[in-house]
């Protein structure tokens, strides 16, 4: 008995060790990027690195509002990620219902095609897609963004196994009690689903506010550029200014932060109880 009890004590401590070796590793490069937005650009790729800077240069944290228009950038990216995110739980959270819930011919048929849009790469129809916007008049706009990203099969997929996992008998009772489709929707769905909404809203958050390719393709005004349009605006202009570049790097990684530790708590129920019943 006493040779099990420390094998499985080694075996504990060996996982924990390795867990902890590995969240070290992955959170080392943030680590040095805070540590880098606090020095002059000359001491940024000093070796051995200065991981907690003996003079603090909090200038850079300041200077980089005044270099290029970053609160702007900042406005523009948390107007398109909020408008964006809240869409993609609408649309995708009443799909979901009409696929979970509802009968209607070919349903599994529908519902497998528009997931199965997921498995082809953006890249193969951006172009079509530019087109199309450029013919609707909503090149460099943010609407064009909006219109593009408001609909997600991944967030239907999501949704939908999240929506499978709560009985029938629910809805059926709502039905009986006079409750129409959108009732159930709203009063019962709804709050059932915040688990698998919270887990959407940080990936649909993370998405869009990390997006460079879209805008970079559709905006070409300065005063409709995001964030990461702006940091890259940025590098080009000030290449050697490391120190102001991590520290725009860091204002840019903020909300993310923010967002996840908010909702992290719904973060694994949401993933776990999505995958209960397919």
């Amino acid at each position: 008995m006493r040779k099990t009890k420390r094998r499985i004590d080694f075996s504990r401590i060996a996982v924990y060790v390795t867990i902890i070796a590995i969240t070290v590793i992955m959170l080392l490069p943030f680590a040095w990027m805070l540590s880098a937005s606090l020095k002059l650009s000359r001491d940024v790729f000093v070796f051995p690195i200065e991981w907690i800077p003996s003079q603090p240069r909090w200038e850079n944290y300041t200077e980089i509002w005044t270099k290029i228009p970053l609160a702007l950038f900042i406005y523009n990216t948390s107007k398109l990620t909020i408008i964006v995110t809240l869409l993609q739980l609408l649309t995708s959270s009443f799909a979901a219902y009409a696929f979970a819930k509802l009968r209607f011919p070919y349903k599994n048929t529908l519902f497998l095609g528009y997931i199965a849009t997921i498995a082809m790469p953006w890249q193969v129809y951006m172009v079509p897609q530019f087109l199309l916007m450029r013919e609707f008049g909503l090149n460099n706009t943010h609407l064009a963004l909006i219109c593009l990203q408001a609909f997600t099969a991944f967030g239907v997929f999501l949704m939908r196994q999240f929506y499978m996992s709560i009985p029938d008998e629910l809805c059926e009772a709502a039905r009986i009690d006079g409750m129409n489709e959108y009732q159930i929707w709203a009063k019962i769905m709804l709050p059932l689903s915040k688990p698998a909404l919270s887990t959407l809203t940080i990936f649909t958050f993370v998405t869009t506010w990390n997006d460079f390719l879209g805008p970079m393709i559709y905006l070409t005004k300065t005063e409709l550029k995001t964030i990461q349009i702006g940091l890259r605006m940025f590098i080009s202009q000030y290449s050697a200014e490391y120190g102001l570049i991590m520290a725009a790097s860091v204002v840019a990684l903020i909300p993310v932060l923010i967002v996840f530790l908010s909702l992290q708590r719904f973060f694994v129920e949401g993933v776990a109880s999505s995958g209960l019943k397919g």
